[in-house]
């Protein structure tokens, strides 16, 4: 099974590089982020005439999940508990039902949380806080679980063109990273580095100073896995194909093979 995650920057302005990435790469499930649109206004159209179902949190002008998959969706949860009052469409949860299988996927897109001087910040670090509680309360499933997503956290230096750059970033400074950790220490896999210790492997470049043409990048989409899944880990890799495209997001799919 392929599962990759893919923040779109905007499903109906990158809708056809989408669906062009979807024929050539035919991943089984996908977590999309940062949509910019209602749930009514979602391309679920042209999406499902790829085989995919679809479950979508959506929300206008910003922000925005879904999970895509070509087996049934079940359980469908909308928004990270937590925090009744927070209105950010951020989280989107679904059981994929693979036959004999089933593997909870969570999509994330995570708070960016700049200017760290401005209520932003805490929101992130209180964001990173609920979803680290949330997952938690999943791992006592004992199930095959991937939380994929847009996480906004650069884990490490070598995840980065220019640490000293970056080092007062919301995305990379040290309380972010703390809290990141923090998530990835109940017992969760980096599935990207679980396959690769190579440095300098990027899944975003900024869309000014040329930042794609130089490879000035970061990485900041992440597939976590609970043991039950990285138990079936078999692959991952970052597809640098539909960033090189015309008009295309800032990101670029990460995706994991699991042997199941």
């Amino acid at each position: 099974m392929k599962i990759a995650t893919f923040n779109v920057n905007s499903i109906k302005a990158r809708l056809k590089n989408l669906l062009q990435w979807l024929e050539e790469a035919e991943p089984d499930v996908v977590c999309l982020q940062e949509l910019k649109c209602v749930d009514d206004a979602f391309p679920r159209e042209e999406i499902e005439a790829l085989g995919y179902n679809v479950a979508v949190h959506g929300q206008k002008t910003y922000n925005g999940v879904a999970i895509l998959s070509k087996f049934p969706l079940e359980d469908v949860q909308t928004g990270l508990p937590g925090d009744d009052s927070d209105e950010q469409a951020r989280y989107v949860e679904a059981l994929v039902a693979a036959g004999e299988n089933v593997i909870r996927v969570g999509a994330i897109y995570l708070p960016n949380g700049n200017p760290v001087d401005t209520e932003k910040y805490p929101y992130k670090l209180g964001w990173m806080d609920r979803l680290t509680a949330h997952a938690k309360d999943l791992l006592q499933n004992e199930e095959m679980l991937v939380l994929a997503g847009d996480y906004n956290v650069i884990p490490h230096e070598d995840d980065c063109y220019d640490p000293k750059a970056w080092a007062d970033d919301a995305l990379f400074k040290p309380e972010t990273r703390a809290k990141f950790y923090e998530l990835m220490n109940l017992g969760f896999t980096d599935s990207f580095r679980a396959c690769h210790t190579e440095p300098n492997r990027y899944s975003f470049w900024d869309y000014q100073r040329g930042a794609w043409q130089k490879d000035n990048g970061i990485r900041i989409d992440h597939l976590l896995l609970s043991p039950q899944a990285a138990d079936h880990l078999t692959a991952c890799d970052i597809d640098r194909t539909p960033r090189g495209r015309e008009k295309p997001s800032d990101h670029t799919p990460v995706w994991i093979e699991l042997d199941i």
